[in-house]
């Protein structure tokens, strides 16, 4: 059997305005509360499950995407005015890679996290 990650819990200072801001970025669709969580279904295999803290270490997100996705998500970044960049260290200098024959970025959500968006796997 294969393994999947079926879901990760996001700690985030409003989980509601985190799972929507999520959403709207990747083009999902949030659909409300679960319990205590503020689930994003990504696919059929994971779910993204921001839930409220107080206090939190800040944590990095990569998503693989079609170059089709890809463009779509820059672009609704870029829309909402969101900082982005090309390199982890670099994630204001509104730029893109290019790295192992692929394009990415970088982008903050306001808990700070960072999310990456990368049509190829650097491994």
């Amino acid at each position: 059997m294969a393994l999947y990650l079926d879901h990760t819990i996001i700690p985030a200072h409003d989980k509601e305005a985190s799972a929507r801001f999520i959403a709207r970025i990747f083009g999902l669709e949030y659909t409300g509360l679960w319990h205590a969580f503020a689930p994003v279904k990504v696919n059929d295999t994971l779910s993204l499950d921001f839930s409220d803290r107080k206090d939190f270490e800040h944590h990095h997100y990569a998503f693989i995407a079609s170059d089709e996705e890809f463009d779509a998500i820059l672009g609704r970044v870029k829309g909402e005015g969101v900082v982005f960049g090309s390199e982890h260290d670099a994630q204001d200098n509104g730029e893109i890679n290019h790295h192992h024959e692929g394009r990415g970025f970088y982008f903050r959500d306001a808990n700070d996290h960072s999310w990456e968006v990368i049509t190829h796997t650097y491994i």
